[in-house]
């Protein structure tokens, strides 16, 4: 691969530091509700969170029912809380019904568009069911949810006009054996996400967990933004963001810790394959490749049958990407967005 002059800043150890500073916060700085609820009834906005799933019956209940309780009822905070399934095949809707979220099975939203699976084809396909002018994005999988998760990742938007996007951080113990956990999650952050941020645009090596499940972002930002369908849609939002505008237009906030299902090593390989896929595209839209590297579908991986028993198992993974959601017309019909223009996307 050949690199480029990059589009990107330096890294500026100053500028860096100032951001850090100004844009990163702790949960606590915003768990004065009452004080959230207030900016955002003076804003007119509203908040929609989404929990996108697939099989989490586990914990679906538990979440829907503790945001629910102490952000709807006890402080209006959120306007709707929306499950978006990619078409579970235990209780997970039924649960998530039963405990006041509304439901949407991702396969029948927008029909006139064909069907696809992944975790981006959910949370683009939440935009267009979500009513809110902030959409909150929180995982389905936490076992330790606490409020925080969706209030801390507002504060950021409602106390300030100039962030767009806000990325939770924590920590993400492992369980090792059963009772005793570790620190040590975020592994495809650190082997893959956060070197290719540090060669390629190292500001956003400044983000702590740029894949974390859980972040907010306003709805003027996000239908402008294409979403690849799969676990690359993160990485995209950011490098598009970055580039649009800047790196003051983001924030992070830390929620302590998450716990949560972690996947095994050959599952995080594949995500980290679609990542790959999209960084690659956006390094090269972006400049800082002169060419964009010829590139497989096919991630190849081993399993394991008796002694020297290694077989080869391949993986179609071609991370397809969303137009921005704004340029769908049943779209633009439902929030009253004008026609497009050719200098739109």
């Amino acid at each position: 691969m050949t690199a480029t002059a990059s589009s990107a800043r330096p890294w500026d150890a100053e500028r860096v530091a100032r951001w850090l500073r100004d844009n990163t916060y702790h949960h606590s700085r915003f768990a004065d509700l009452d004080r959230l609820v207030r900016l955002k009834r003076e804003q007119g906005r509203t908040v929609s969170l989404c929990l996108p799933t697939l099989n989490e019956e586990r914990t679906i209940g538990k979440e829907i029912l503790l945001l629910r309780a102490e952000l709807m009822q006890r402080h209006p905070l959120l306007d709707e809380i929306v499950v978006m399934d990619s078409g579970s095949t235990d209780h997970t809707r039924e649960i998530a019904a039963e405990w006041g979220a509304r439901v949407c099975l991702a396969s029948e939203v927008l029909p006139g568009v064909e069907s696809r699976r992944g975790k981006g084809e959910n949370l683009w396909k939440a935009l267009y069911q979500c009513e809110g002018d902030i959409i909150v994005y929180v995982d389905a999988d936490i076992r330790n949810v606490h409020p925080r998760f969706a209030y801390a990742l507002l504060g950021p938007l409602l106390e300030r006009p100039d962030i767009e996007y806000v990325k939770a951080f924590y920590d993400r113990p492992i369980e090792v054996v059963p009772g005793v956990r570790t620190s040590g999650g975020g592994r495809v952050t650190e082997l893959l996400v956060r070197p290719m941020f540090s060669l390629f645009v190292p500001e956003l090596a400044a983000l702590i967990q740029p894949l974390s499940g859980e972040y907010a972002a306003r709805r003027s930002m996000l239908e402008t933004l294409p979403f690849p369908i799969g676990y690359g849609v993160e990485v995209a939002h950011l490098l598009d963001i970055y580039h649009r505008r800047g790196l003051d237009a983001l924030a992070q906030v830390d929620l302590d810790q998450r716990v949560h299902r972690n996947q095994p090593l050959d599952a995080l390989g594949r995500m980290a394959f679609g990542i790959l896929q999209v960084m690659f595209d956006r390094l090269h839209r972006y400049g800082h490749l002169a060419q964009r590297p010829p590139i497989s579908s096919v991630m190849r991986q081993f399993s394991v049958h008796g002694e020297g028993g290694y077989q080869p198992v391949e993986y179609r993974l071609a991370e397809e990407e969303r137009p921005p959601i704004i340029t769908v017309p049943e779209y633009r019909a439902r929030f009253g967005r004008p026609p497009p223009t050719p200098s739109e996307p």
